[in-house]
C-alpha cells in the first residue's frame, strides 16, 4: 500500500556540476536552499541584497546586480552571472511608498501608514519575472533560470489568502515558462516543485517548524535530496560523497581544541579538503 503521493521531478536540461557557481533570489526559502549548496563547497551566491519576497523585489535584486558601477556609490566589480539561477517567489503583495508609488523592498522599519499594500495580478507577476530573466539573459545567453515558489505560509493574508498568493504565483511561473518555451533563441527556464513536495508529498505538520508556517529542517533536507538527486550530475554527486565525512569531520567538536592530537587531525583534514577541492576544480 502507498501511503503517500510522490511529487513527479522532471529533469531539467541541464545538470548542476561540483562547485559551480549559482544564484540564489527570492525568499528567505531561497536562503535556505542557498544556504544548503554553500554547506556543500558550492560558489553560491544568495540574496546579496536580502530577502526578496514578491517578483518586482526579485527584479531589482537581478537589476542592481547588473547595473553598471556608479560614481556615486562605492567601487565594485562587475558582477559575473552564473550560468544557473534559482528564483523564488513568496507572495503577490507588494508595498509601495506614497510618496512616490514605488514598490519597496523593505520597509525598514518604518511606520506602516506610509505604505499602501496591494496584490499584484498574475500577468504583473509574470510581467516582472519576464523582464528580470530577459536581464540575465541579455548578460549570458547560456542561462539557465530556475523558478520555485516558497511553500512557507503566510499567516497575516489569512490562509486562504495565502493559499490565493500561492495560486498567482504558480500561475505566473507557468505563463512565463509557456512564453519562453514557445519563443526561439530563449533561456532555459524550468521549474523546481518544492511548494508541491511540502504540500502533496510531506503533507504532515511534522513537516513545519514550530510556527507551523515555515518548513522545518527535515523538509528543507528531503527537498535539497529531491533536488541533488533530479539536478546534479554524476560528478558533483560523487562530489558530495567524497566531501560528507570531510564536511563531518570539520564540524567535530573536540573535548580539548588546544591538544596536539586534536591540530594534527585539523591539519590533515584540511589538507584532504584541499585536495578534494584541487580535485574537482571546474
Amino acid at each position: 500500500m502507498e501511503f503517500r503521493t510522490i511529487v513527479d521531478i522532471a529533469k531539467p536540461g541541464f545538470e548542476i556540476e561540483p562547485r559551480e557557481e549559482l544564484l540564489f533570489v527570492g525568499s528567505c526559502f531561497a536562503d535556505s536552499i542557498g544556504q544548503r549548496f554553500l554547506q556543500e563547497q558550492f560558489r553560491a551566491t544568495v540574496n546579496p541584497y536580502g530577502v526578496m519576497y514578491n517578483p518586482a523585489s526579485v527584479l531589482h535584486t537581478v537589476s542592481r546586480l547588473l547595473a553598471p558601477p556608479s560614481s556615486l556609490l562605492p567601487p565594485r566589480s562587475p558582477f559575473h552571472v552564473p550560468r544557473i539561477v534559482f528564483l523564488t517567489l513568496g507572495t503577490n503583495h507588494v508595498y509601495r511608498l506614497r510618496e512616490t508609488g514605488e514598490i519597496v523592498d523593505n520597509c525598514q522599519k518604518r511606520p506602516q501608514s506610509l505604505f499602501l499594500e496591494e496584490e499584484l495580478s498574475v500577468d504583473q507577476c509574470a510581467d516582472y519575472l519576464h523582464q528580470a530573466i530577459d536581464l540575465l539573459h541579455s548578460r549570458r545567453s547560456d542561462i539557465h533560470v530556475v523558478l520555485t515558489v516558497s511553500p512557507i505560509r503566510y499567516r497575516k493574508y489569512g490562509y486562504h489568502g495565502s493559499q490565493l498568493s500561492k495560486a498567482t504565483l504558480l500561475l505566473a511561473v507557468q505563463k512565463v515558462i509557456t512564453t519562453l518555451n514557445a519563443q526561439r533563441s530563449t533561456p532555459n527556464v524550468t521549474y523546481f516543485p518544492a511548494y508541491e513536495i511540502v504540500l502533496d508529498e510531506l503533507r504532515d505538520y511534522r513537516f513545519y517548524a514550530p510556527d507551523m508556517l515555515h518548513p522545518s529542517q527535515q523538509a528543507v533536507e528531503y527537498i535539497w535530496q529531491q533536488l541533488a538527486e533530479h539536478y546534479l550530475s554524476a560528478r558533483a554527486k560523487a562530489f558530495l560523497r567524497e566531501w560528507a565525512p570531510l564536511k563531518a569531520a570539520l564540524a567535530h567538536r573536540p573535548f580539548n581544541a588546544e591538544s596536539d592530537e586534536y591540530r594534527r587531525f585539523l591539519a590533515d583534514t584540511r589538507a584532504k579538503v584541499d585536495a578534494l577541492l584541487q580535485k574537482y576544480k571546474s
